[in-house]
């Protein structure tokens, strides 16, 4: 046994004093094999790390199942071996001995291993023959497995507590604190590296000894005194004195200890730590000091404020939430009238001007839950009964409202003023630019209307010989001449934002090639003019001619900045913008697509850019330019949904891009000019009431109308065409023109007659869309707008959908 203990002592960890233990027992009981092994929380497995076996014999170490050798495990989970003398016959293994006869087991011992109430391992003894396990021999081996378990658990916890004194080691020192240890009798003997930083020593110099050294003189007796007192009772020690630092400075600390207990509850050793507390100590010192003198401070402040409250230019109150006013300063004397007498005790609210009486009870409302209300206006009514404009800055404590309000009549009053100098200024500007239209459009309307007068003249002398062989000739020349005027008169509508734009899905690839040859013809042979459309560009939903009125603009303007001649480039693509750089172009984020004219000009300088699109802004020459070009270009877009950008630099050139949202859907293929002959015809008694005070207008209408099989009635005005909205006739659909004479709208009249008629359908036919005569773009069910000039045709079929659709 000596020897054994001395073969344990030389162990380097448990599974060697396992084997040693397994060996002895083996060797002295002539056996084969014998081993340790651990045992898994379910009783299902043993790990068998190594064993010692007989030569010739094979070792089992690995991994087993109790369940594949029978019942080898009853009785272990109790603390009792399992003693077999022979597995052919033993009723635990005799059903199916193959397994453990297979690996050399004839006979066998399994003896438990077991902390805190669980097996956690067991040792096996293993013999090819049949053993009689006699009791000294039984007891021999309980006597070796309880020594060998016992040195494992003596080792377990050796490590243990070396791992744990490690543990604790780095921890102190990761700690910022000061860590420090004393034995049992209160000498110090160990400091963390925090401690030696700040004193300035080194490992070993300090000691009990040494320790009061460091702490401050006048400290060291109370310090020591409590200390004593800690050791004498082994409670918790705690207490504060300053200790120096490495350059002579003391600091205050608040030093706590605990004690360390053995097993027998006696104190062991004891484990402190320093936390600084200067800055506490500091502020506590301060705090002190401000108590003092804080009713003096008290006093100045609250002179302080009176003062404030009597000098104040604004007016200051204070409230309940119920409204009713507790205090005022003597500024509402001076600005309106009301003596504190008048005041304290009355609501507010019966000073607030009528009008903003809601939204100051609202703001009441909300200072009585809680909120701070930071800018609020309204009008307070003057002694005399005249109202003036205050500011207000508003916070509520438990009870009151406490308001202070700024006079901001003066500000309203210059505000007003200015908007009215801008608002003036504006239409100054606007009858200057309509100055410089005149010419223009004079000359323009005239050529367009000699177009239009020759041509029906030539057309009548023409039929009245009878030659009718030319007729188509006249025709189209009169026909092209109203779609000139009626393009004049949609540009000059698109630079007021007053147009009514017809959005379809566009293919715009195939509108910049349809306007190729005449933007050639427009920009004269000086220019070059390249086209690249992308490939497999989105489609858009816009209104195709005011698109090929803005890129013709675009296409003028690049012409005139480049007088020597030069290159247009004119470019489609899709662009993706994120979300940072659709907030460059002041757009949503998503897909969409780009049309952009490049030329190589003069460019333009930022100063320019800024004002590019401003109304009336233009660098040409007196005459040559109105400035509404870019207006109207930036208005179209932004009601289709998109925005325009300029790209130039002073000499390089210019890059102007038109970006429109994409359509999800199929473009529109072109359909051709319309035929009047294709046109829907009527049902039998369709009737439709013809409204305009254009008498050539109503003549056109009714005799399409009736071409087509309808009954047409004309009235000229609101006033006759609301007779006979109003009597027994059978009406199927209204048409009216908007701007009528009399003192009654298109609208109007058709607002009135569906009192009584509540299902008529109306279509407006109108020059330009007056926003406030159609409710400003809302129309209600069975009513439809279409601008002049229109085709017949087109009437026809929009008549057609009205009529036919419930």
């Amino acid at each position: 046994m000596i020897t054994f203990g001395d073969r344990l002592q030389a162990c380097r960890d448990t599974a060697e004093m396992a084997a040693v233990g397994a060996e002895i027992m083996a060797r002295t009981l002539g056996l084969d094999r014998a081993g340790y092994g651990t045992v898994d929380e379910a009783m299902e497995h043993v790990e068998i790390e190594r064993d010692w076996t007989a030569p010739g014999v094979a070792s089992v170490a690995g991994r087993h199942r109790f369940d594949e050798f029978g019942e080898v495990r009853a009785g272990l989970a109790q603390g009792r071996e399992v003693v077999i003398h022979d597995v052919t016959t033993d009723p635990r293994t005799a059903r199916n001995p193959g397994p453990l006869l297979a690996i050399g087991v004839r006979a066998l011992i399994n003896v438990p291993v077991l902390e805190q109430g669980r097996i956690v391992a067991l040792f096996f003894l293993h013999d090819r023959q049949v053993r009689d396990w006699r009791t000294d021999k039984l007891a021999f081996i309980r006597n070796i497995a309880e020594r060998t378990r016992a040195a494992i658990e003596r080792f377990r916890a050796e490590a243990s507590r070396r791992e744990s004194e490690e543990q604790f080691r780095v921890f102190a020192q990761a700690m910022p604190n000061h860590v420090w240890a004393a034995d049992a009798n209160g000498a110090l003997y160990w400091f963390n590296e925090q401690v030696h930083a700040y004193a300035g020593t080194s490992a070993g110099e300090l000691d009990g000894t040494a320790w009061a050294s460091i702490v401050h003189p006048d400290d060291v007796g109370a310090a020591g005194r409590a200390w004593g007192a800690a050791l004498a009772d082994g409670t918790h020690y705690e207490t504060e004195f300053r200790i120096r630092r490495a350059d002579g400075a003391f600091r205050w600390f608040l030093v706590r200890a605990e004690p360390i207990h053995g097993p027998n509850g006696a104190v062991v050793r004891w484990i402190g730590t320093n936390t600084d507390i200067e800055d506490r100590k500091q502020a506590a010192a301060q705090l002190e000091r401000l108590n003092e003198n804080l009713e003096q401070q008290v006093e100045e402040r609250t002179r302080d404020r009176d003062r404030m409250w009597r000098l104040s230019t604004d007016v200051m109150l204070v409230a309940r939430f119920d409204a009713t006013i507790v205090a005022v300063n003597p500024a509402w004397t001076t600005l309106f009238g009301w003596s504190e007498a008048d005041l304290v005790g009355r609501s507010f609210m019966d000073l607030v001007h009528p009008d903003d009486a809601a939204s100051t009870a609202a703001a009441a409302g909300d200072l009585s839950d809680g909120s701070v209300i930071p800018r609020f206006e309204n009008r307070y009514r003057h002694k005399d009964g005249s109202y003036r404009w205050l500011s207000w800055t508003a916070v509520p404590d438990e009870s009151f409202i406490h308001a202070v309000g700024r006079d901001v009549q003066a500000e309203r009053e210059a505000a007003a003023a200015l908007a009215l100098t801008e608002e003036a200024l504006r239409q100054a500007q606007k009858m200057e630019a309509v100055g410089q239209l005149t010419g223009g459009l004079a000359h323009d309307f005239n050529n367009l209307l000699t177009g239009i007068s020759g041509s029906l003249e030539l057309l009548q002398t023409r039929m009245s010989q009878g030659r009718l062989t030319d007729l188509d000739r006249y025709i189209n020349a009169a026909q092209g001449a109203s779609k000139r005027a009626a393009a004049l008169t949609h540009r000059l509508l698109a630079f007021s934002r007053r147009q009514t734009l017809d959005p379809k899905p566009t293919d715009v690839n195939a509108l910049v090639h349809g306007m190729e040859d005449l933007i050639r013809r427009t920009v004269g042979p000086a220019v070059h003019i390249e086209v690249v459309g992308a490939a497999g560009l989105w489609p858009a939903l816009v209104d195709p001619p005011q698109l090929e009125n803005a890129l013709l603009n675009l296409c003028i303007n690049a012409r005139d900045a480049m007088p020597e001649g030069g290159r247009i480039t004119i470019e489609t693509a899709n662009k993706w913008l994120d979300d940072r750089t659709a907030r460059e172009r002041e757009l949503p984020p998503g897909q969409y697509l780009s049309l952009c004219v490049t030329d190589t000009g003069t460019g333009m300088t930022p100063d320019v850019i800024a004002r590019a699109f401003d109304p009336f802004f233009t660098t040409k020459p007196t005459g040559q330019g109105t400035g509404l070009g870019l207006s109207m270009i930036y208005g179209f877009a932004r009601q289709s949904g998109g925005q325009v950008r300029i790209y130039s630099e002073v000499g390089q050139g210019t890059t102007m891009c038109i970006y429109l949202p994409r359509h999800y859907g199929e473009a529109e293929g072109d359909d051709g000019m319309p035929d009047l002959s294709t046109a829907p015809r009527a049902e039998q008694g369709e009737t439709v009431l013809i409204v305009d005070d254009e008498p050539s207008i109503r003549m056109l209408v009714t005799e399409v109308l009736e071409d087509l099989g309808y009954t047409a009635i004309e009235a000229s005005d609101a006033v006759a065409g609301l007779k006979v909205l109003q009597s027994d006739v059978r009406i199927d659909l209204l048409v009216t023109d908007v701007g009528l004479p009399g003192g009654m709208n298109g609208r109007q009249m058709a607002d009135a007659a569906r009192v009584s008629r509540p299902n008529l359908k109306v279509l407006f036919i109108t020059g330009y869309a007056e926003n406030a005569a159609v409710g400003n773009g809302h129309l209600e069910p069975g009513m439809a707008v279409l601008t002049k000039p229109f085709v017949m045709e087109a009437l026809a079929s929009r008549i057609k959908d009205l009529i036919s659709n419930p």
